[in-house]
């Protein structure tokens, strides 16, 4: 025997109830938007583009002599050179090249301001002479000269004792300038045959010449060298001698 449920009928809302139900709804809600701005002087910042006027408050920067854009007080014309500005007096680097070309005469006041910039150019001249030659030492030349400039610092001082007042940096920049015969022997070795007798004697003239002015240099510049001139030129002569022995073999 079956048993009837009693199921209530269905009943859907007609036209006029479509309101009500559409109001319980929730709407969806646009997404965050910010206020638009009210400034009519910004019209990169408005949405119209063209209803807003151009403001013409910002100026064109002005280059010239009054300075804008510049620094302060200062145009151009009165910047001082690029060389200037880093440290490189070309004028001076010219006078102590002139100085020491002449081994008999060297001014040693022009000297006492020491600077890397002559010795790097003249080191750099040395290796292209010696890469014209068919030989890359330009990583030997650079490991000699800083350990020639060590080995002349400590000998000088020890030397000097207490009252040897020679630094690292003014042993390095007479080093380098005393390069300068060697540049020379370089360049002029090109044109001898290598190995020979010639490139030989010439080597050994060209240590000298470098010797006798890196010397001379040393015991005017520094005090308490005039005692031990025989000894420093022997370092000296070590030193130039072995960068002769570069260029002969």
């Amino acid at each position: 025997m079956s048993k009837e449920f009693n199921v209530p009928p269905v009943v859907f809302p007609s036209g006029g109830n479509t309101a009500g139900a559409a109001q319980q709804r929730r709407l969806p809600t646009a997404p965050f938007q910010p206020p638009r701005p009210t400034n009519v002087n910004l019209p990169f910042m408005s949405f119209d583009i063209g209803s807003a006027p151009v403001s013409t408050s910002f100026s064109t920067p002005v280059f010239g002599g009054n300075g804008v854009g510049v620094g302060v007080g200062m145009g151009f014309d009165e910047e001082p050179p690029l060389l200037e500005e880093l440290g490189i007096n070309t004028r001076q680097i010219w006078r102590k090249t002139i100085s020491i070309l002449n081994p008999f005469r060297v001014n040693a006041s022009l000297h006492e301001d020491a600077d890397l910039s002559g010795p790097f150019l003249f080191l750099m001249a040395f290796g292209l002479f010696q890469l014209l030659a068919g030989k890359l030492h330009f990583g030997i030349i650079l490991g000699w000269v800083t350990v020639a400039a060590l080995f002349l610092y400590v000998v000088f001082n020890m030397l000097a004792g207490r009252n040897g007042n020679l630094d690292l940096y003014r042993c390095l920049s007479l080093i380098g300038y005393c390069m300068l015969p060697m540049v020379i022997f370089s360049a002029v070795s090109l044109f001898v045959p290598q190995g020979s007798v010639v490139t030989i004697g010439l080597g050994f003239a060209f240590a000298l010449w470098s010797t006798r002015v890196c010397t001379r240099l040393l015991v005017e510049l520094a005090s308490c060298g005039d005692e031990h001139r025989g000894l420093i030129a022997y370092a000296c002569w070590l030193i130039y001698m072995l960068f002769s022995l570069l260029v002969i073999f």
